[in-house]
């Protein structure tokens, strides 16, 4: 036997110690749950491309955010898919107070006051041409856009949100929507900046689900290129001094990297939306008995955790919870 006076080993010998001594935990706190909502009654609408995630109609999302909750996720990001007949040039639907998303935030509210509404503001569900702002001649304006976001992140305040997103990637937004808010006495409602959005091919399956995909070109000019790291900085200097609460990085997975130098640099909690691409890949691999699912579960949400993720929006969020009651 050679002579070892440190062998790292000693600290793995066991499940006790192995727990014991583990440097990143995991628990339902960490997990933000995104689900997606559609008209009528007694509907559930499984996506095909991402297995065991529904569109939900208003009365059966109630019945899944009971579950959840019992199972210990208390924070909720739900996505509108909006009626073809109700999406236009400028995303007026966006901002009817009336309307399916607005609705669902309330009656969440009225049943569970407890739970966290995260609420998304992007005009694209809205958007005949489905882009995140307004289109004039093959051109996305930005600050003609604001007003529309502004109008937008109103009616999800005054509905019961406890936190709105914009995850448009206008230049000027976080700020815009803080007057916005704030001129109306919303003061306590927060912002989660999509700070670092890139223009990712990791979003099909999500748009799958919302029937939100660009009518033309791609999203280039405004979410971000994914051979850039130092631009993130950019952003997040500027979402953090325009007044948000969180810092967003968007995929998670291929953007570990972006999560940690974003965590390194700002005091604010770091967000990572793992994608519902990644969320596809891992559960295609698995049902193909190429990898072994919840580990491969386990193991991505905790290496976003580990690069200095804050909180995770993640599709596997029930089925974490599921397994910990394991």
């Amino acid at each position: 036997m050679i002579e070892l006076t440190r062998r790292p080993r000693r600290n793995r010998q066991s499940a006790a110690i192995r727990d014991m001594v583990a440097e990143t935990t995991l628990s339902t706190k960490d997990l933000i749950f995104p689900m997606f909502l559609t008209e009528g009654n007694q509907i559930q609408q499984p996506i095909s491309s991402m297995p065991q995630i529904s569109r939900w109609s208003i009365d059966l999302l109630l019945k899944e955010i009971e579950q959840c909750l019992n199972l210990g996720i208390r924070t909720f990001a739900p996505f509108p898919n909006v009626e073809d007949k109700y999406k236009d040039k400028y995303a007026t639907e966006s901002h009817n107070p009336d309307g399916l998303y607005p609705k669902a935030i309330r009656e969440i509210k009225k049943f569970f006051p407890e739970a966290c509404l995260i609420t998304d503001v992007a005009m694209d569900p809205y958007s005949a041409d489905g882009h995140d702002g307004i289109v004039e001649n093959g051109e996305i304006l930005n600050d003609a856009t604001l007003e529309i976001l502004g109008k937008m992140a109103l009616t999800q305040a005054e509905a019961g949100a406890d936190i709105v997103a914009p995850s448009d990637m206008m230049d000027g937004r976080v700020g815009y929507l803080r007057k916005v808010l704030d001129a109306k006495g919303y003061t306590h409602v927060g912002i989660m900046a999509y700070t670092a959005k890139y223009a990712s091919s990791f979003y099909g399956p999500f748009r799958d689900a919302l029937n939100s995909a660009p009518k033309f070109g791609d999203k280039k000019t405004y979410q971000m290129n994914p051979a850039n790291a130092k631009e993130a900085l950019l952003e997040a200097q500027l979402d953090a001094a325009e007044g948000a609460d969180f810092l967003m990085v968007k995929p998670a997975l291929p953007y570990l990297d972006i999560i940690k130098l974003l965590a390194d640099n700002f005091p604010l909690p770091i967000a990572a939306y793992n994608v519902s691409g990644e969320y596809a890949m891992i559960k295609a691999a698995a049902q193909n008995g190429w990898i072994d699912g919840e580990r491969a579960m386990v193991e991505s949400l905790t290496s976003i955790k580990r690069a200095g993720a804050k909180v995770i929006l993640t599709y596997f969020a029930k089925e974490f919870a599921q397994w910990l009651k394991k």
